[in-house]
């Protein structure tokens, strides 16, 4: 596993115009080139080469395209599998057919989507009422029981088709029922004195009413139901009737999307054409040879090394693992990494599951989220078509992760659904807290985990960011950075001093020069920060300002006064700051205590056992997410601020199986 990011190389071909089509092909067959503008690499030859003229923009085929789609998740089909694009098939398209077909089929849906939107309101207006009849809330609706003077209830079923109304006529009743709501009355009024209504003045009847009422807008609903079931039936049907040229089209559409974008970064001159663009290094002999075989040979290639290039231009790719794709969701949400740098994706899931764990330590309530993560995983697999919602396919795999962390740590610490039910492996946990025999330790001791966790975890990112800084060959900020040597050596003294001063019963430091001296050398040195960047600047030949010496003394002092806070006043807050995680864990332990306290308070009767069930389902959703929350808080902000700079830029190879955004190589 390379724990760094992917070398790539830049490469650069000409190929003669008369098998340009052949080699478009085979770069996207392959799928590994991210395009880059020729011109960015030889500005002063830009004027003389000339770039292909499309008949359609990739744009307009992506539009298309995603009309398809929509035809396909109206019908609740599948979007057709990228293992169907075949470039070597790709048919010419006509796009205004094309556009007919979708249009003809978008217009027979829209009109079903149409009936399916006036029975959804249907649905609304008889759903409310029935909420009123059926909990009698008399104060929001009319019951009308009486007789037509003239006129019928069909010509109140049309004046009244676009408010929430039912008129009945029992079999048994001479009287007519109409139901209501009291907010239409303004216009209900009118209307029944024109048809000259007559009320019954039988107050008992309006009882059996509502029982009438009630039974007739179940059976509504269940009708409404039954006829929306049928409108996406009949949606489905009209799709799937065109499913095979809809299918055929969108793989046609998006060869031609691809094939368009390739086509942009594509210059020629008279006879030939020119391309370039970054590749996976070790990819990039069998990327040569698929164009020296779609070119017959008849073409030029030459390669330059990343470490020709600014390292700010060069994507970044990473290597495609697949038991931390979870945890590489959490790094691409925050930034790609720089290129050349650590992948911090194993990194992160060590610390992220520890994390998790210390918080969140119950073996039983773990059980509970990896099963739940199980099920997440084999629903989307059985369901590929289900567009994710809150919980995706990569969440349920993290839960799997996650769950299996709260088990071990679960029985580590002796908690299994807030009961310490076996003996713990190293100690006690609830014991620790409530106050009982904890072997010997108490809340203070979980404090200590957590910091001393802490600072593992600040080391870890310090020394990561000494490795980027050596392949960078950045010797500067490696000596005098915040988060370089001496940063490293004044957090690792302030470490040393602390816990010697807690060690003394919060009395004394440590005594003789050590101190002193650990501190004042690397604050002296420091202090050189500023002349010594002005001195490597005008050396490296860049255009560095004149000052005084009196200027620079007093830039020097200022930087170095924001250097000293920093480093003093954050890595304190930074160690500090993983005490929220001995807080998570206490409050967990005290929250299932409490439960259980309510639950010996019923006795062990059934409301104690639901009491327990409620407190544990309230704490895997409550703690659970405040636990995830906080662990991916400490690794973006305590963790990746000390080696993570997130200036990369992402590799987007044109792909057949790979859309924009990727940064993730497969490798074959």
């Amino acid at each position: 596993m390379n724990v760094f990011t992917v070398p790539m190389k830049l490469m650069t071909a000409v190929v003669l115009d008369e098998v340009t089509e052949d080699v478009k092909r085979a770069l996207l067959k392959l799928g590994v080139l991210d395009f880059i503008n020729v011109s960015r690499l030889a500005p002063e030859q830009a004027s003389r080469l000339a770039t292909s003229a499309e008949k359609e923009d990739p744009a307009s085929y992506a539009d298309l395209r995603g009309r398809v789609e929509t035809l396909f998740m109206q019908a609740a089909l599948p979007t057709p599998a990228t293992e169907k694009l075949d470039p070597d098939t790709m048919r010419t398209l006509d796009m205004d057919r094309s556009r007919q077909l979708v249009e003809s089929i978008v217009n027979k849906v829209g009109q079903i989507r149409e009936q399916q939107k006036q029975l959804s309101q249907a649905r609304i207006r008889t759903e409310e009422l029935l909420r009123y009849v059926a909990e009698k809330q008399l104060q929001y609706i009319d019951i009308r029981i009486g007789v037509l003077g003239k006129g019928s209830a069909e010509q109140i079923k049309s004046r009244l088709a676009n408010q929430a109304s039912v008129i009945l006529q029992p079999d048994t009743w001479n009287d007519m029922i109409l139901l209501t709501l009291k907010r239409d009355r303004q216009q209900i009024g009118p209307l029944m004195e024109s048809l000259q209504w007559t009320e019954n003045p039988d107050g008992t009847l309006q009882k059996k009413a509502l029982v009438l009422l009630e039974e007739n807008l179940r059976v509504q609903l269940q009708k409404l139901d039954a006829a929306n079931v049928e409108i996406k039936n009949t949606i489905t049907e009209k799709v799937r009737e065109e499913r095979e040229n809809l299918e055929q089209l969108w793989c046609d559409l998006r060869l031609h999307e691809l094939m368009g974008e390739i086509t942009e970064h594509f210059s020629h001159t008279r006879n030939t054409t020119i391309f370039s663009g970054w590749v996976p290094q070790d990819t990039a002999s069998e990327l040569e040879q698929a164009i020296l075989t779609a070119s017959h040979d008849a073409c030029v290639i030459e390669w330059i090394d990343a470490r020709q290039m600014p390292r700010e231009e060069i994507p970044v790719a990473v290597d495609d693992i697949p038991l931390l794709r979870p945890f590489q969701k959490l790094v691409d949400n925050y930034s790609v990494p720089e290129y050349g740098t650590i992948n911090p994706t194993p990194f992160v899931a060590v610390s992220y599951l520890v994390m998790f764990a210390l918080m969140f330590a119950d073996a039983g309530q773990g059980l509970v989220i990896l099963l739940l993560g199980l099920w997440g995983v084999r629903y989307y697999k059985k369901h590929p078509e289900v567009k994710p919602k809150l919980i995706t396919a990569d969440l349920s795999r993290l839960f799997i992760y996650l769950g299996g962390a709260s088990i071990v740590s679960g029985i580590v610490f002796g908690s299994y659904f807030g009961y310490p039910w076996f003996e713990a492996l190293w100690f006690d946990y609830h014991g620790a807290v409530i106050g009982h025999d904890g072997g010997g330790r108490d809340v203070y001791s979980i404090l200590g985990i957590t910091i001393w966790f802490g600072i593992v975890v600040i080391g870890t990112g310090l020394l990561l960011n000494w490795i980027n800084l050596i392949r960078k060959k950045d010797y500067f900020h490696l000596l005098l950075d915040k988060n370089g040597l001496i940063g490293g050596w004044l957090f690792a003294c302030g470490v040393y001093a602390a816990f010697a001063f807690v060690g003394s019963g919060y009395k004394t430091l440590p005594e003789g020069l050590f101190l002193p001296i650990a501190f004042s050398v690397p604050l002296v040195v420091l202090f050189s920060k500023v002349p010594l960047h002005r001195y490597l600047e005008k050396r490296e030949g860049h255009l560095v300002p004149e000052k005084s010496v009196g200027a620079i003394i007093l830039d020097s002092l200022l930087e170095w006064i924001v250097d000293v806070l920093e480093i003093f006043s954050g890595f304190l807050a930074n160690t500090l700051s993983f005490m929220r995680v001995a807080g998570l864990g206490i409050a967990h332990v005290s929250l299932m205590s409490a439960f259980a306290q309510m639950s010996d308070l019923a006795g062990g009767t059934l409301a104690g056992i639901l009491i327990i069930i409620a407190g544990n389902a309230m704490v895997i959703a409550l703690e659970g997410l405040s636990a995830g929350i906080q662990a991916l808080r400490l690794n973006y902000y305590e963790f990746f601020t000390k080696y993570f700079t997130g200036r990369g830029l992402l590799y987007n190879p044109v792909s057949l199986r790979a859309h924009a955004g990727r940064q993730i190589l497969n490798r074959p």
